[in-house]
């Protein structure tokens, strides 16, 4: 089950946990510390991502390509690995494979046993303005999470990984030192709004869940914004059925679907914090595999 808390300081709302702020309404430390003998089994899909990188997007499109290739009817009854009590990650051996998991943990965070067993590990990244900028309109709309009075105080957290699941600079640069190991495989959100029949072709086929052409058409029209945010009552439906009301509400914002634009940045930003991330990326991620794979010259430059 989850906590339910009102929106307070931050000291209530987030806890520390190795060095990395957490969410205290849906993350326990007993189930943090459980992760370390998490089982993965070798068909496990599992799908990792920074917040605000498109996590929920892909999870949808996962469970449809389940659906269709497989024949069989799946339900978003767990999210993500690391929320709620231990107790729950005792429910996952019960599920029927593949077992689709998510996790916005770092990759130190992520159960040995996926790499052991080679389960197949989706990787979601996007460029770090537009992600800092969902990030920020998250924190202001979840009550779960602290509030920020200006943009500008929620920046300068973000670019000292002062925010939950810490920095985003190095969580994108620890995963690139496993970026070519058989069992990941890396996508953009940005690839995925430009070319979503491709990348939707290119998920398939690493987790060997083969489309058609004409499965493709029906992945991508129950998968649009659109259709993901009218539908989201129904795919996320049993597991909001399990919380309170004030639990329910909450639930509700984490899975809310925002525009999801490209760009959207260049609102908020200012000449000298565009500088700032300029700087940053220079250090942790530029000239790196998946540096180049975010094609920041291109979405980050004003």
């Amino acid at each position: 089950m989850l906590k339910t808390v009102t929106k307070t300081s931050a000291e209530d709302l987030l806890f520390n946990y190795n060095g990395i702020l957490y969410p205290s309404t849906v993350c326990w430390k007993e189930t943090l510390d459980a992760l370390e003998t998490f089982e993965a089994m070798d068909d496990d899909l599992l799908i990792v991502s920074y917040p605000k990188c498109g996590t929920n997007w892909v999870i949808q499109i996962i469970y449809e390509m389940v659906s269709l290739t497989k024949n069989q009817e799946t339900l978003l009854d767990q999210p993500v690995l690391e929320y709620g009590n231990p107790q729950l990650l005792q429910k996952l051996k019960e599920r029927p494979p593949p077992r689709i998991i998510s996790s916005y943990l770092p990759f130190q965070m992520i159960p040995k046993s996926f790499f052991k067993k080679k389960a197949k590990i989706l990787l979601v990244i996007r460029n770090p303005k537009d992600t800092a900028i969902s990030y920020f309109n998250f924190y202001k709309t979840l009550p779960a999470l602290p509030t920020y009075t200006s943009w500008n105080v929620f920046f300068t957290d973000f670019i000292h990984g002062n925010v939950c699941y810490g920095s985003y600079f190095d969580y994108v640069a620890e995963w690139n030192k496993h970026i070519d190991e058989d069992n990941v495989m890396a996508v953009t959100f940005e690839d995925m709004k430009t070319d979503f029949p491709g990348q939707l072709k290119k998920i398939s086929e690493f987790y060997r869940l083969p489309l058609t052409e004409e499965q493709i058409c029906v992945i991508q029209s129950r998968t649009s914004f659109t259709s993901m945010k009218d539908n989201s009552e129904n795919t996320h439906g049993k597991f909001v059925m399990l919380s309170s009301e004030k639990v329910k509400r909450i639930l509700n914002y984490y899975f809310c679907f925002l525009t999801g634009q490209v760009g959207d940045w260049k609102s908020l930003f200012t000449e000298d914090q565009s500088k700032d991330v300029d700087e940053i990326f220079q250090q942790h991620l530029a000239g790196t595999k998946l540096g180049d794979l975010l094609n920041y010259t291109k979405y980050c430059k004003l």
